[in-house]
């Protein structure tokens, strides 16, 4: 009989779906027909690769209810912020079907040869190791720009979202791209290493936690297999005495509180000069206490569940650390189940679970500090890299301290968010490579040099 694992639906705490997970004979049959599809896949133009993400956008846009629906039923995200999140896969189709054919062009290099340039080339089957929080986005955002690219791709999704790994299966295929190009592994953690190790498999990219990618890091480099790693973050959001808070807020909270906070970018550690601490605590206070908390499945919800019992009580601990080590509860900290209440803590330092460490959910930890000089410091007080948020309206002044910034992101004005026309990715124990972009594009093709002499 074969091992199974069951998907919740983490507001109602209901079984939603039961799965097989895959078997040896399984998981060799999906890697064959990956690495037998790769070989007429890579053959075809580019164009021709591209022009399927057509389908791909059409097949999103037509089915977002549906789609939607599986998101918020499977990890509890507020069914506004699923439906937003179909529309920027859709965004991205049509970012890399325009794009494709330029950003994967050879490049020409003046040599003295007669002719020599950069073909980039893919490289075979590619393991995406994705995670729950934006179940479509996050791997979409990697798999459409290693199928451009020629590559073929297997999924390997987290377990609570099942359901969405499947559907994206259905969506390609569906989308006449064709069979074996993009599949869905059903697997235990154990099995992941055996797969890895398969020389059909060329390079892994994932998205997780820094355990996560240590780990995976360390089987990769074993077999020397290219890994991209997008992990944690613990991104500050600065806030001078300048910011223009009636302008900026709603941006400021939203940085925290979408995805119920579960998200690697959010805003998690905010850094505010005291000459306005007390203005921003206030309104920004205010703002929080009006954000609505509900069923995820009501549009009216802006705050839903967490997407698992276990990522609450690691909120709940980390909050519970900090308290025992100075930290204030401002406001919040209700919780039940699944459910937890947008919470301020305030008196937060360096040292404290709430400040060391990646928090995931409605968590807003405040640190005061004398001026901007010492925000800075302490923005970059961190094991993380992911990004950095600074909001002043001193715009010169913050473009010269760019540099100062030892994130993969700096956006000033604005909540740190990933785009497909721009490169993503961290920095320190946040991890390496970029996804989207040209960058992204080119993580997993063999950048080849051709030299030619008649």
């Amino acid at each position: 009989m074969k091992s199974k694992i069951k998907t919740y639906n983490p507001y109602s705490n209901k079984v939603l779906n039961e799965y097989n997970i895959d078997s040896e004979n399984d998981i060799e049959r999906i890697i064959h027909d990956s690495h037998s599809a790769y070989k007429d896949w890579k053959l075809l133009e580019v164009n021709n690769r591209s022009k399927l993400l057509d389908h791909l956008s059409k097949r999103l846009h037509n089915n977002i209810e549906k789609y939607s629906q599986l998101i918020t039923k499977e990890m509890g995200k507020p069914i506004s912020e699923s439906k937003a999140e179909i529309e920027k896969c859709i965004f991205l189709c049509d970012f890399y079907r325009k794009n494709a054919d330029e950003l994967l062009s050879d490049e020409i290099i003046e040599t003295e040869a007669n002719e020599s340039f950069i073909s980039y080339d893919p490289l075979g089957v590619i393991l995406g190791i994705m995670p729950w929080n934006y179940p479509f986005w996050q791997v979409l955002r990697f798999a459409i720009p290693t199928l451009t690219a020629g590559n073929t791709v297997l999924l390997k999704h987290a377990s609570n979202v099942t359901g969405c790994a499947l559907a994206l299966q259905e969506i390609f295929e569906a989308s006449q791209y064709p069979k074996g190009c993009f599949q869905t592994l059903i697997v235990n953690h154990n099995a992941t290493e055996s797969i890895i190790a398969d020389r059909r498999i060329k390079a892994v990219s994932l998205t997780g936690s820094e355990k996560a990618g240590k780990k995976i890091a360390e089987i990769a480099g074993k077999h020397l297999k290219k890994t991209v790693l997008e992990l944690g973050g613990n991104n500050a959001c600065i806030i001078l005495e300048d910011a223009n808070l009636e302008k900026h807020l709603d941006t400021i909270v939203k940085a925290r509180m979408q995805n119920t906070g579960q998200s690697c970018i959010a805003a998690k550690r905010f850094i505010v000069v005291e000459a306005i601490y007390n203005k921003f605590l206030t309104e920004f206070t205010n703002k929080v206490k009006s954000i609505t908390s509900g069923n995820p499945s009501d549009e009216k919800s802006q705050i839903g569940v967490m997407a698992r019992k276990d990522l609450a009580d690691t909120l709940e601990d980390q909050i519970n650390r900090s308290i025992k080590n100075g930290a204030i509860i401002h406001f919040g900290n209700e919780r039940h189940n699944t459910y937890y209440q947008p919470t301020i803590l305030t008196n937060v330092k360096p040292g404290m679970a709430v400040f060391d460490e990646e928090t995931f959910g409605p968590l807003a930890a405040i640190i005061k500090v004398k001026d901007k000089e010492a925000a800075y410091a302490m923005a970059s007080n961190s094991k993380f890299g992911l990004g950095t948020m600074l909001f002043t309206d001193d715009v010169d002044d913050a473009i010269e301290n760019i540099i100062n910034i030892e994130d993969g992101a700096f956006f000033i004005n604005e909540l740190v968010k990933s785009d497909p026309r721009l490169p993503f990715g961290g920095t320190k124990n946040s991890g390496y490579g970029r996804e989207l972009s040209r960058e992204g594009i080119l993580e997993f093709v063999n950048k080849k040099t051709v030299y030619i002499n008649k």
